[in-house]
């Protein structure tokens, strides 16, 4: 953790976060020191990249190989109808130095894949997946166990959405490989072809960046072990608890 002093623009600045008794100066400390890879700048990607600027996470690593579309700005409310056409880093990088210029951004314009991935990952303190495909999901899952770093992972189709906490520091957190199996097949559950409401996005997206201080601050409880899943039409949770999978290929023990 940064144990230097907070100046006083920085104080007043996340006073609001300051002033929760579990929190305090520390938890804002341990968030100004902290790095997170951000995997995807799309509808989840938003909220999560906008939210962590504004709360004060240190050092935000940027990765999307896209350019902004018309068809994205119904939920990909970190660009703007100015950015068609632009990086979807770049488009991202420029919102979020309106809301805290204090940020440091790492922008990575292409496919994180192979040793790219690995170095990415070796170099923040956690990792939020906000990609829209399950190879993307198993390959982050994947790399984070292998470097031992936490992954905030979610999900977002039709009105429906998910969320689930993986950290492989703790010793009885299941991964994303527990869950969903690798034949899995991305066109099923894709929002081109299946469509998203707007929201939908930015409750997930919100959710994950919550997880995020959490597990960065040392606040409250992780969601760890737990599979949330949302119905916005019902506008209902489900928290469902998850084992470790013994035979996992990726965190089994046996």
């Amino acid at each position: 953790m940064n144990d230097a002093p907070l100046t006083d623009k920085e104080l007043l600045r996340y006073s609001r976060q300051i002033m929760l008794p579990d929190f305090d100066i520390a938890g804002q400390q341990r968030l100004l020191a902290a790095k997170a890879l951000i995997v995807g700048l799309g509808g989840l990607g938003s909220p999560v990249s906008m939210y962590l600027a504004a709360a004060g996470v240190g050092e935000l690593w940027l990765a999307d190989y896209d350019n902004v579309d018309l068809s994205n700005l119904q939920r990909q409310i970190v660009h703007s109808d100015a950015a068609i056409g632009r990086a979807k880093v770049e488009s991202a990088a420029a919102t979020l130095r309106t809301l805290n210029p204090t940020t440091r951004l790492h922008l990575l314009q292409e496919k994180l894949e192979g040793t790219a991935l690995i170095d990415a990952i070796a170099a923040v303190d956690i990792v939020i997946d906000c990609s829209d495909n399950f190879r993307t999901r198993f390959a982050l899952n994947a790399a984070c166990w292998q470097q031992q770093v936490p992954l905030v992972s979610g999900a977002a189709i039709r009105s429906e959405g998910q969320l689930m906490v993986i950290d492989p520091r703790v010793a009885d957190s299941p991964c994303y490989r527990c869950l969903y199996d690798d034949a899995v097949q991305d066109e099923q559950l894709s929002c081109s072809q299946n469509g998203v409401l707007a929201p939908i996005v930015g409750v997930i997206g919100a959710m994950q960046a919550l997880e995020v201080i959490k597990v960065l601050a040392q606040y409250g409880e992780s969601a760890v072990g737990k599979l949330l899943i949302f119905d916005g039409k019902a506008l209902e949770w489900r928290r469902l608890r998850l084992r470790k999978d013994s035979t996992c290929p990726v965190c089994g023990v046996l």
